[in-house]
């Protein structure tokens, strides 16, 4: 996606709200990364491409279902493929999703490490 110069993507800038269709088609693309599966999906093929045997390996799902996890994500254009002989490669379309997906799962990994680390400062000490 190419921003242009001195506004945010789309050209709107933070005080004025985006079209319906531009909300419509944000929540379309929220919606399909609402599966765990299909986050982690994509968080593999952001660190490289990969078949749908290697996916299903890593993320640990069955074939068929990460088949038609890659089918959902390929017609929502954030995945694409080609074809190497006989099998075909799956990486990501649109590295805009990888940018968010990235900055959500870091968010909430620096939120649950703050919540578990020790507190920290002066305890009482007692006389």
């Amino acid at each position: 996606m190419v921003r242009p110069a001195g506004g945010t993507a789309g050209g709107h800038d933070d005080s004025s709200d985006p079209p319906p269709e531009l909300l419509t088609e944000a929540a379309a693309a929220f919606g399909l990364l609402a599966s765990s599966a299909r986050l982690h999906i994509v968080w593999a093929l952001a660190q490289g491409e990969s078949d749908v045997s290697g996916l299903a390996e890593r993320v640990g799902g069955a074939l068929p279902a990460v088949s038609q996890h890659l089918t959902k994500l390929k017609l929502a254009g954030l995945v694409g493929s080609r074809r190497e002989g006989r099998r075909m490669v799956y990486f990501v379309a649109d590295p805009d999703v990888v940018t968010v997906v990235r900055l959500m799962v870091t968010q909430l990994a620096s939120r649950a490490e703050a919540s578990t680390a020790p507190a920290r400062g002066v305890r009482g000490t007692g006389a």
